[in-house]
């Protein structure tokens, strides 16, 4: 039995919708002499804000999650967001491309290439963006 093997078929049907997507935008902050760059210099995104709201201007709230995350550690592409189930991971974001984010991605389906963080540099220590 699973989980929610006590759940009858009346809570399932009146349970929220899951969400479509996630987005989840780095708020890691390090110190100043950190051998590794920042996504935030405070712990604060004005990136996060933008995307919350502009994903709700545009009738998304329920579909999808905008969450704030720990270091994904992709500190050199830094800020960064990825979203899923898809797994786009984009670096250098700036809250100006929270608008082409929401419109292309969320709403149509369709990333954003050119905030991207190529497949090659991620999760890798072989990316020529790390010292």
């Amino acid at each position: 039995m699973g989980v929610y093997s006590g759940v009858t078929r009346l809570q399932e049907d009146e349970r929220l919708p899951r969400f479509e997507r996630h987005v989840f935008v780095c708020h890691n902050s390090r110190p100043a002499d950190a051998p590794r760059p920042s996504c935030t210099a405070d712990g604060k995104s004005d990136l996060h804000t933008r995307l919350q709201q502009l994903s709700k201007e545009a009738g998304l709230a329920g579909k999808v999650r905008i969450n704030k995350s720990g270091c994904l550690d992709q500190c050199e592409h830094g800020p960064m967001v990825v979203v899923y189930p898809e797994a786009v991971w984009y670096g250098n974001v700036r809250p100006e491309d929270a608008g082409a984010i929401v419109e292309e991605h969320l709403v149509r389906g369709r990333p954003v290439e050119r905030l991207r963080v190529a497949e090659e540099c991620l999760n890798t220590k072989t990316c020529p963006h790390r010292d």
